[in-house]
């Protein structure tokens, strides 16, 4: 399930993700995307993991359509709150590796440094 949550951040797409996501869930938070890039501004997100549950098919090539489309380049910075230890450090990873986009992961005991992190963003 992908659920948009309030962070309290203007100009940031935040949701949590617990369990599978479906096509529809995704094509919701892909419209968001698209919404920030057609007024010109950077995509910043905040995405809490709860638990990971799988990707239906379709909502991963929904996903993958988006990035061959429109690129990362309307990205600006992402932070992903993780309950898993492992996740953080994945994205951290990611975020080396994906130099034009600044990617960071936090436990969830820091959901606040996330926060700060976003807020500075900009």
């Amino acid at each position: 399930m992908l659920e948009f949550i309030d962070i309290g951040i203007t100009g940031v797409v935040a949701y949590r993700l617990e369990g599978k996501v479906s096509t529809e869930e995704m094509k919701s938070a892909l419209d968001k995307f698209r919404a920030i890039i057609d007024q010109g501004e950077q995509i910043n997100i905040y995405q809490e993991v709860t638990s990971l549950g799988g990707v239906e098919f379709a909502a991963m090539k929904e996903k993958l359509k988006f990035f061959l489309e429109l690129g990362w380049s309307n990205f600006g910075r992402v932070a992903v709150v993780a309950e898993k230890k492992w996740i953080p450090k994945l994205v951290d990873l990611e975020g080396k590796l994906l130099k034009r986009v600044e990617m960071k992961g936090f436990s969830m005991e820091e959901k606040d440094q996330a926060i700060a992190y976003l807020k500075g963003a900009g």
